[in-house]
């Protein structure tokens, strides 16, 4: 055969997956009678040392067959070969020709040597490699070997396969003259068979066989040992891999993104073809890339879970493989590795937000203890300012009575009564905010509250530039509250929107229902807040105004008063598009009792 046409042994007939079986001698040995010249064993021991060493050189599977094979072929008089190779992890078929050409074929399916189909089409084929591979042929035949091995000189000549049968044709196609098929070893699970031919008769003899045997069982031996070193290279970069992820989880100091980005880069190092893998690991809005990374070709992923629900997605990919990377080139070791490493940072991410769940908690508390500490300190200070807050405004206004009063005097005296009415609202807030002012309760029908406050605020809205809309829920439900609080909840909102829009803007009061309760929705076209302003923005004495503008305590009475009523205040903002506050109140308000522990 010229190299192996289309209509070749290998194309028309070999099909299906082979296996490996344990190497037990290296050196070929006398088993038909025939004596090798002496330079067949030098040539043996030369083709040998050199199969070995590019076992242990740590070539990849792809570039040893191609290596194997061309060293093979150069030391025979063959035109071509094809190594099959089957077992529980891996089946392949392996072909090379004499002018460079090679084709790799990987089985989806590992399989056994007793369920492995090879000549499926050529029952006598099939027939032979049944033989070869089970190592039990009938005796006496004398196509067979002792070892098993089957070979001809001449394909299109008759051979017999039974002791005393008629002999039969092999039905080889194309131009196969010499042909030998021989089986070999790696371990008890792996089994193979290496077959060999030529397009010229009687290039395969009986020293020759011999001679091709010892190669195909140092064939077996070199691929065991090819394997046991590419495992052993493949686990040190794995736990390589896990121990440099293990110290970036737990290096405090490293933020989010970059231990994504370190993680992508220890997984991408530990697979089997590292220069030319591509990792992306994404866990809810972040997201680590290795340079070039882009989707395509052969992908191996794992979800990454956190507390059972999936939160993110690991994938290694080879979007532009070489010829020397397989189909799939993944090993089911780095299977196993990603799914470690998705678990680890499954694992990390919990306990990173069970932290910050402890540290909010925490926070919490001590924000509740300030509280209530303020409360204290409002209720005893409101109580010691009333009684000279009184008097100074009394004796105020007393003086402003005196007939004959020079104007300075009179606008002096007016000065101090603003002062100290500003004083006194600022102690009613306090003692508001502590829960000393008791409530009036009463039915109240927020519609209508809202037009009455409106009609206070509409001034200083025209004023300032901003456009008032009402946008007022028909047949609201009448809710039980104290309207003069309510009322300064709906005036402390306005103001503070009317505020925020400095160069005018449009401020849009809502009311409706929903599933008993009531909603009133004040939302303005203002600066907006920050998301470290709004988790402070309800805190007592915290205010972004200036100290003549504000006391800080505003927000912090709605969100009194509102808590007071048994419902809950919203809010939500963006920089330079507005602000909303959302207040839901309940029908029914709740009695002292039930809001004693809030």
């Amino acid at each position: 055969m010229d190299g192996g046409g289309p209509d070749s042994l290998f194309r028309a007939a070999l099909t299906g997956p082979v296996a490996l079986l344990t190497l037990v001698e290296m050196a070929p040995s006398p088993g038909t009678g025939c004596q090798a010249p002496t330079s067949s064993a030098r040539r043996f021991w030369v083709l040998s040392s050199r199969i070995l060493r590019l076992a242990n050189s740590g070539a990849p599977r792809l570039r040893f067959m191609r290596e194997m094979s061309r060293l093979v072929l150069e030391s025979s008089d063959c035109d071509g070969l094809e190594t099959r190779l089957w077992g529980p992890e891996v089946s392949f078929r392996w072909q090379a020709w004499r002018d460079g050409r090679n084709e790799f074929e990987k089985y989806p399916c590992p399989c056994s040597r007793e369920d492995a189909c090879l000549f499926p089409r050529h029952p006598v084929l099939e027939r032979i490699c049944r033989y070869v591979v089970g190592r039990e042929p009938p005796p006496g035949l004398p196509c067979f070997t002792e070892q098993g091995s089957f070979w001809t000189a001449d394909a299109r000549a008759p051979v017999q396969l039974d002791s005393g049968g008629k002999p039969v044709l092999l039905g080889v196609a194309g131009e196969t003259r010499s042909l030998c098929l021989l089986g070999f070893e790696v371990d008890e699970a792996n089994a193979g068979m290496l077959v060999l031919e030529s397009a010229r008769p009687g290039v395969i003899g009986c020293y020759e066989i011999e001679h091709y045997e010892g190669v195909a069982r140092m064939l077996g031996l070199a691929v065991a040992d090819r394997r046991a070193q590419a495992a052993l290279r493949e686990r040190v970069k794995e736990l390589t891999c896990v121990y440099e992820i293990a110290r970036l989880v737990e290096d405090c100091e490293q933020d989010q993104d970059g231990l994504l980005a370190g993680v992508a880069e220890q997984v991408r190092r530990a697979f089997q073809y590292p220069g030319q893998a591509v990792v992306r690991i994404s866990i809810d809005h972040s997201e680590a890339r290795t340079a070039a990374w882009r989707a395509g070709g052969p992908e191996l992923a794992e979800t990454v879970e956190v507390d059972g629900e999936a939160r993110g997605r690991i994938t290694v990919s080879y979007p532009d493989p070489e010829p020397s990377i397989e189909s799939d080139p993944f090993l089911p070791e780095e299977t196993n590795l990603l799914a470690a490493v998705a678990r680890e940072l499954g694992l990390h991410f919990g306990r990173a937000e069970a932290a910050r769940d402890r540290e909010r908690l925490q926070q919490q508390l001590r924000h509740s203890d300030r509280l209530a500490t303020i409360g204290q300190l409002s209720a005893g200070i409101a109580h010691e300012l009333n009684e000279p807050l009184a008097n100074i405004l009394g004796f105020a206004q007393l003086v402003a009575r005196i007939p004959d009063l020079p104007d300075q005097a009179r606008s002096d005296v007016s000065r101090i009564e603003v002062a100290a009415l500003h004083a006194r609202e600022v102690i009613r807030k306090l003692m508001m905010f502590a829960r000393q002012a008791p409530p009036r309760v009463g039915p109240v029908d927020l519609n209508e509250l809202v037009r009455d406050g409106l009609l206070f605020l509409e001034g200083r809205c025209a004023k300032g530039g901003v456009e008032l809309v009402r946008e007022l829920a028909p047949g609201l439900v009448e809710i039980e509250a104290d309207p003069s609080q309510l009322l300064q909840v709906l005036i402390n909102l306005v103001v503070n929107a009317v505020q925020a829009m400095t160069h005018g803007g449009r401020l849009t009061v809502r009311t409706r229902q929903e599933d008993g309760t009531v909603v009133l929705e004040v939302a303005d076209t203002g600066t907006g807040m920050s998301q470290e302003t709004l988790k402070q923005v309800f805190l007592p004495f915290f205010t972004t105004k200036d100290v003549q503008e504000g006391t800080g305590l505003g927000l912090a009475v709605v969100d009194s008063i509102v808590e007071g009523h048994g419902g809950t205040i919203g809010v939500e903002s963006k920089i330079g598009v507005g602000t909303t506050f959302t207040v839901r109140l309940p029908r029914n308000r709740p009695t002292r009792e039930e809001t004693s522990d809030v």
